[in-house]
């Protein structure tokens, strides 16, 4: 039977030359702290710090990454213990969703996914079994005991994945109490929420009427009138720097920032409020207007403004419905950024008050878009490749893209945007692995020195991240 093996070289060039250097530069990055800006783990994970119920449920049932791979192969979300909206059966069994997860382990050869995964098992749990039928039992026992230890605890992980600091994704209405409890542990400089309006952002949301009455009893405000709306916008981002804070986070469709007339705006949202259908047209416009008014809110309160157009959610109806949101069927479209960020960054472009780090999926802009924009604007940082392109070779054509016009300096360091917990020390390892592969080709290049390297890949993977989330 064949072992499961981690090579140390891995994810690093193949060329003798290039491999050495590399393999010396992430020497000096490896053991650096986790720096976690951007990411989805719940903050009742580590407010409640609870075990993890089992194998199945830590490493399959949350994670997207996973399950739609295996929904690609026509192995529905219900057998692999994904829950119904409606409450109706899915598979309990979490032994059997393991197997039927490691009866397909070859569906993720050369994907990210088997990387991480392969971390993972090795590095967190110490298997040493390739998942397969025959050896999915022992690996979900072994996996199984580890959990159940307390050196497994959420809050145990923080220390043991070296997790200097991070941050989770908080919807505007949210009260924040998972935060409060955390901070009366000790641990409100560790782990900070972000603010995501998008909710209620969109007009056309199903829940947008409820969600703008919550925003109103959380915030203590009267949103009846756009104006009080958008106060009550301001009072809850409030909350969220009392609580430590440090960005907005917005994942809108488009990148258009394009302010609305603000009686236009009030009439909009007076009559969707009351009742009224929005066009397409109308929901697009009061997004983008949104996206305009954050950016204003960001110059007065700091929040550093984080943008994740591109990406066309719930792609297929029956699964939404059936499932929710984030199962695995969003697809990114072609996105524009070039006029669409030009009210904003017109605006607030220069202004020392404003930071602003974009982030896409569509990785033909990089070079005639997006770093052109992070290499002018001193506001703009051009944020790590992310969801799709979060994977080897995505990480090594973004610094082909991107680096000859913003420079390192331009762009925000690694986040990890993941809410399977148990991931986050493989995806920032594979981080590091390919800058310094990426960096050992231009000291070979004669384009820069060993010395320079070393000290660009700490900055990558230590300092950027930490001065991109820094509130002006």
């Amino acid at each position: 039977m064949s072992t499961l093996q981690l090579d140390p070289h891995r994810a690093l060039p193949f060329p003798a030359e290039q491999r050495s250097i590399a393999w010396e530069i992430y020497g000096d990055t490896k053991d650096l702290p986790l720096i976690c800006m951007h990411g989805h783990v719940e903050p009742e994970v580590l407010a409640d710090d609870v075990p993890f119920a089992d194998p199945a449920q830590l490493l399959i049932v949350p994670d997207h990454y996973v399950f739609r791979m295996l929904a690609s192969q026509g192995i529905e979300p219900a057998r692999l213990g994904v829950p119904r909206l409606d409450g109706g059966p899915v598979e309990t069994d979490s032994r059997k969703i393991w197997r039927t997860f490691c009866e397909n382990w070859k569906l993720f050869r050369g994907t990210p996914s088997r990387y991480w995964l392969e971390h993972e098992l090795v590095e967190v749990f110490g298997v040493d079994q390739v998942p397969s039928a025959e050896t999915a039992d022992a690996i979900y026992d072994q996996i199984a005991a580890s959990v159940a230890d307390a050196g497994f605890r959420p809050r145990a992980l923080l220390d043991r994945f070296n997790i200097e600091v991070i941050s989770t994704t908080d919807s505007a209405t949210s009260d924040l109490r998972h935060h409060a409890k955390l901070a009366a542990d000790g641990l409100g400089e560790r782990v900070l929420p972000t603010f995501r309006p998008d909710a209620v952002a969109y007009l056309d949301r199903p829940n947008w009427r409820a969600d703008v009455a919550e925003l109103a009893e959380v915030s203590g405000t009267d949103t009846a009138t756009y104006d009080g709306f958008l106060e009550a916008l301001r009072t809850r981002r409030a909350a969220f720097v009392e609580a430590g804070a440090r960005a907005t986070d917005h994942g809108h469709l488009l990148a258009d920032t394009t302010p609305m007339e603000v009686d236009a705006a009030r009439e909009l949202y007076a009559r969707v409020l009351s009742g009224a259908e929005p066009s397409p047209a109308e929901v697009d416009a009061f997004a983008a207007n949104m996206l305009y008014r954050m950016a204003e809110m960001s110059c007065e309160d700091g929040l550093v403004m984080q943008i994740h157009p591109g990406v066309l959610r719930n792609h297929n109806t029956a699964i939404w419905e059936t499932y929710g949101l984030d199962k695995g069927y969003d697809i990114p479209i072609q996105t524009e950024f070039t006029r669409a960020l030009r009210p904003m960054l017109d605006r607030f472009g220069t202004d020392p008050r404003f930071r602003v780090i974009l982030f896409t999926v569509d990785e033909t802009v990089y070079s005639r878009e997006l770093a052109p924009i992070a290499g002018t604007y001193p506001s703009v940082r051009l944020g790590a490749p992310w969801w799709f392109l979060d994977s080897p070779e995505g990480m090594r054509r973004f610094r082909e893209y991107a680096v000859e016009t913003a420079g390192f300096y331009n762009t925000s360091g690694f986040v990890d945007d993941t809410r399977a917990f148990a991931s986050i020390p493989a995806r920032h390892d594979l981080f590091r692995r390919v800058d310094a592969g990426y960096l050992a080709r231009l000291v070979l290049e004669h384009r820069l020195s060993l010395e320079e390297a070393v000290e660009t890949a700490i900055d990558l993977t230590y300092n950027l991240p930490k001065a991109s989330y820094a509130r002006p």
